[in-house]
């Protein structure tokens, strides 16, 4: 069995992959995405491994059985070019990882721990112990948070921020949420957006991008999470309309936001603007690399789902988290 790994992220587990194989896998590895590289190795492999699969590697794929994506998004394999009787699986394990990023973010925000560190750094003490003009900042104890999506990393988040005394509400595209089972205050449907926005003082998006979903965070809504407000994107960029967020906070209409999640992405090398606009400037906004899920933690967990997988290969076993 030939395995081609082409998804940087598992080298640093090359050792406990390989491990976990059936013994006579033979893994090529990849350092870096190299479509023509890759495409060499494809005649005789089984299986992929990596985040993204084009049409021109399925074409080179004969005896391809299994294209097994190193995370959660199946968003950039060529579904439409893969032969049939091609598996296509995935793995999770990033919700701990991510709730860990948004406790952590609401907590900076709120607090203004980032405006303080890049005022310190220039010598100005920017307290309402040394500034009266300054309020005294508030903790998270008794802060409303909303959830706009409340699967995996949703309801992890929320079990964090729950032990530090907030409340919570959750507004999801199906309106399906227990909010009695989960602890939260209510939960609802996109129609309760606007609502669920003027009532919290951090939300947390984390939402899947559908043509439903895409700039469902405006204007209107930023301007009644309000001066106060906090906005966390560990969901996709494009779900905040990028001008409203932009003016929301250049005119501190909201409070400061933590935003991991972009409207461009870098190439191969990591460089690359995550925006059009000029985010960089702006004091009351961390900006991450997509990074809230990149732990050790999350690919341990990954390398063993796909390793057990290609076990199940091997065996004629049913495969698990397939989405074809």
């Amino acid at each position: 069995m030939r395995i081609v790994v082409g998804d940087r992220n598992l080298l640093p587990h090359r050792d406990l992959f390989e491990s976990l194989l059936p013994p006579e896998a033979e893994v090529r590895w990849h350092e870096r995405f190299d479509e023509a590289a890759i495409i060499d190795d494809l005649p005789a492999a089984d299986v992929y491994v990596g985040g993204k699969f084009t049409a021109a590697m399925a074409s080179a794929a004969d005896r391809l059985q299994l294209v097994h994506v190193a995370g959660a998004g199946t968003d950039k394999v060529a579904f439409a070019s893969l032969d049939p009787r091609t598996k296509v699986a995935n793995t999770f394990h990033h919700a701990d990882s991510i709730a860990e990023y948004v406790l952590s973010t609401a907590i900076m925000m709120r607090r203004g721990f980032l405006t303080q560190d890049r005022a310190l750094r220039h010598g100005v003490w920017a307290s309402s112990v040394y500034d009266d003009s300054l309020p005294q900042p508030l903790s998270m104890s008794a802060a409303h948070i909303g959830f706009v999506g409340f699967g995996h990393i949703g309801s992890k988040s929320w079990n964090l921020l729950r032990t530090l005394g907030c409340t919570g509400s959750a507004v999801t595209g199906r309106g399906t949420v227990d909010a009695a089972a989960a602890g939260l205050s209510w939960a609802g449907d996109s129609d309760d957006l606007s609502r669920l926005m003027t009532e919290s003082d951090v939300v947390v998006l984390s939402a899947p991008l559908t043509g439903h979903t895409r700039g469902m965070i405006g204007p209107a809504e930023l301007a009644a999470l309000g001066p106060d407000g906090v906005l966390i994107n560990v969901g996709r960029g494009p779900l905040v309309q990028q001008q409203a967020l932009y003016d929301a906070l250049s005119h501190n209409h909201i409070r400061a936001a933590a935003i991991d999640v972009w409207y461009a992405y870098p190439d191969p090398d990591g460089r690359g603007n995550p925006a059009d606009l000029p985010f960089a400037d702006l004091p009351n906004l961390l900006m991450t690399p997509h990074s809230s899920g990149v732990t050790q933690d999350t690919f341990v967990g990954r390398v063993r789902d796909i390793a057990d997988n290609i076990r199940r290969l091997e065996r004629g076993q049913t495969l698990a988290r397939t989405v074809r």
